[in-house]
């Protein structure tokens, strides 16, 4: 069983797909989003979560007072569940789901952007290549996409290299919960 951990539906549970999706640890989610509140970024903020799954992460940002949240997924098994999430926590005014694929996603928001993203989650499945990712990153760093005090958060396998960060994110941190790498960066 996952559940929110803190906020306004802390202590709610939530589905999560039968298959294809890794979700986030309550233990790690609890210290991403206390660094996080240490960084001063879910206040009102605008989140994107991409390679949301059941949407664990944004929905976290929604109880923990984000006024915007988008959960997109390409797997329509996760995109159904995270919409019955959205709909059994109230958060509908909140959060809208997704169904697309994430570098598609973020390119479209390098092309046009909407208001600038305070908080980005990416939590893309561990076999997805370091050019894909780093592709996905780089069109977080197009002009008007993120705030300028914007928290960008990466995780991934620490297996896996560090992500190859682009000319206009700068990492701010690294912490390993177990098997799980979760790294921090912000617009430079």
């Amino acid at each position: 069983m996952t559940r929110i951990v803190a906020g306004s539906v802390g202590g709610r549970s939530i589905a999560v797909p039968a298959k294809g999706t890794r979700p986030t640890s309550e233990r790690t989610r609890e210290a991403i989003f206390s660094r996080l509140v240490h960084y001063d970024v879910l206040d009102g903020a605008r989140v994107l979560d991409l390679y949301a799954g059941s949407g664990a992460l944004g929905l976290e940002a929604a109880s923990r007072g984000a006024v915007g949240v988008t959960l997109v997924d390409s797997a329509r098994g996760a995109v159904e569940v995270a919409k019955r999430n959205v709909a059994t926590l109230g958060l509908g005014g909140t959060v809208r789901v997704v169904g697309d694929d994430a570098g598609r996603f973020a390119a479209g928001l390098a092309t046009a952007p909407g208001e600038p993203l305070d908080l980005v989650f990416l939590d893309p499945p561990y076999d997805l290549s370091e050019a894909a990712l780093g592709g996905v990153l780089a069109s977080l760093c197009a002009p008007g996409v993120l705030a300028p005090d914007a928290v960008v958060v990466v995780e991934r396998s620490t297996r896996s290299p560090e992500p190859a960060w682009p000319d206009g994110l700068e990492p701010l941190a690294r912490k390993d919960y177990g098997e799980t790498a979760v790294y921090y960066a912000e617009p430079s």
